[in-house]
């Protein structure tokens, strides 16, 4: 759906058109493919995993801060292997990675506004993602 909203955006080149056509559930490596070949069709030099990771955790804090995503998918969509560089990037990985599909119901209140104050924490001290779409949280 990126790559669709990239062409409706005005971005276009022949990977994007293709990855945006892709299904669902198409093979990962054929999207990593098709994402780095329209990236330098367009001349968007692919971020370094620093930078790839601090635009992630960003952007699920905005989605998170923006009601766009629930805690649990902030959780299900971050990765550990995320290095953070400032506090409140480490405060929002930090919390998110206490999350656990055995966390206890009275605990799991107490750890979804943990992690809405590090998400809002972060979405007010970083320039990093704030205007990159979040990914929604409905499955189609």
């Amino acid at each position: 759906m990126l790559a669709a909203h990239a062409l409706v955006d005005g971005r276009d080149s022949p990977a994007l058109r293709e990855l945006a056509g892709l299904p669902r559930r198409s093979d990962e490596t054929e999207i990593r493919e098709l994402y780095v070949q329209a990236l330098h069709e367009l001349g968007i030099p692919l971020p370094d995993e620093e930078a790839a990771g601090r635009c992630l955790l960003a952007r699920l804090a905005f989605g998170l801060a923006k009601g766009e995503l629930s805690p649990k998918d902030v959780a299900d969509r971050l990765s550990m292997t995320v290095a953070a560089r400032t506090q409140e990037e480490a405060r929002f990985l930090s919390v998110a990675a206490d999350y656990s599909e055995w966390i206890g119901p009275d605990d799991l209140p107490g750890w979804e506004n943990d992690l809405r104050t590090a998400a809002h924490s972060l979405t007010t001290s970083t320039d990093v993602g704030a205007d990159i779409g979040v990914p929604s949280s409905r499955r189609d």
